[in-house]
């Protein structure tokens, strides 16, 4: 594995600071069962709040993401190409090796602490889930909460973990002296296509818990239904039924987000299609003929449908930000090889 030529950005120079040397990584394996057959690779990074590029999309500009890799096993997931740039596989290795920054609250305490830091809206979950299994272990959202906390900083979270709740006494906390925003990714609730194709994550309707949980407690919270996928996912009974079921946990928007498949997420998972629906695989090569995102007829269709649908159960899309949500963009931009990434909108 390469350990110590990894920058910022893919254009950094030999003096640009490394995100962690070879001398940093502490590798780990644990017998429970949760764990097995699971690397996680301990490594002190040198730094934690990464800017997103200027070119970017995205509706903040700053980001923590305190792990790499994600056990969520998601199939589709659009990280799974920053692997590569370790030198790691991005199929089974990106669901397995794990690359956990160890020293990430205190180094974040640390950099919100520095007089060149303007209190900018800091987002987490953009690369891979900061709730994934891990974080049961390593405990490092709590300190990192309680960092941007400390210097009432706004943030915002997007998850698909239920781990969340562990902390909701510090994001409480949090609330009340900065601006809050949650999101949960739900993007179905059909229970065959999510063991399918997000196997390491908690079941949709447990997700949906979550947002009623952090609702009652006066957090409100958004979710991104994504993916939709395209001929598994989109019949209209099962946006339906989706859309319903998020009406029903109370969360304050949906917002649909198509499928996309950009180079790592899109070999991975056209042979998972391969095997599984292999009478689909010529639709998807058409669909996505044209690069990683689906035509711009069918995104406005599966929106339209969704916001229908969201106006008939009594909730609105996102429209913007404010206190306590999270603004979600239509589309996300490429990945970059540096310790950010766009928001995780497949997780995402």
């Amino acid at each position: 594995m390469r350990w110590d030529n990894l920058s910022d950005h893919p254009a950094a120079t030999t003096a640009d600071a490394a995100l962690f040397g070879a001398d940093a990584v502490t590798t780990r394996t644990f017998d429970t069962p949760e764990f097995r057959g699971i690397t996680f690779h301990e490594v002190r990074a040198r730094s934690v709040l990464n800017r997103v590029p200027g070119a970017s999309r995205m509706p903040f500009e700053w980001t923590v993401n305190p792990y790499r890799g994600c056990t969520h096993a998601c199939v589709y997931c659009f990280a799974r190409k920053t692997h590569s740039y370790l030198d790691l596989d991005t199929g089974l290795g990106f669901d397995s090796q794990i690359v956990v920054k160890v020293n990430a609250p205190e180094l974040l305490r640390r950099q919100l602490a520095s007089p060149r830091w303007q209190g900018a809206h800091v987002a987490m979950g953009t690369n891979v889930d900061c709730y994934q299994r891990a974080e049961g272990r390593y405990r490092l959202m709590p300190g990192i909460i309680a960092a941007l906390r400390d210097h009432a900083n706004p943030f915002s979270i997007l998850t698909k973990g239920t781990l969340i709740l562990r902390d909701l006494d510090l994001l409480l906390q949090a609330a009340e002296v900065t601006d809050v925003g949650i999101s949960v990714s739900v993007g179905f609730t059909d229970q065959e296509l999510w063991r399918t194709v997000e196997p390491g994550t908690p079941a949709p309707e447990r997700r949906l818990d979550v947002v009623r949980t952090l609702t009652d407690h006066g957090i409100g919270c958004g979710v991104l239904m994504a993916p939709v996928i395209p001929f598994l996912g989109d019949h209209p009974d099962q946006l339906r039924a989706t859309v319903r079921a998020v009406a029903a946990s109370g969360a304050t928007s949906v917002t649909p987000l198509v499928l996309h498949l950009r180079p790592g997420a899109r070999e991975w998972f056209m042979a998972w299609l391969g095997r599984y629906h292999p009478h689909l695989t010529r639709r998807y090569e058409r669909l996505y003929a044209d690069g990683a995102y689906a035509p711009k007829w069918y995104q406005r269709r599966i929106t339209r449908q969704v916001h229908e649908l969201a106006d008939e159960f009594g909730i609105g899309p996102a429209r913007g930000g404010g206190s306590r949500r999270l603004a979600v963009p239509s589309r996300a931009p490429e990945p970059r090889p540096s310790d950010q990434g766009p928001t995780q909108l497949t997780l995402l």
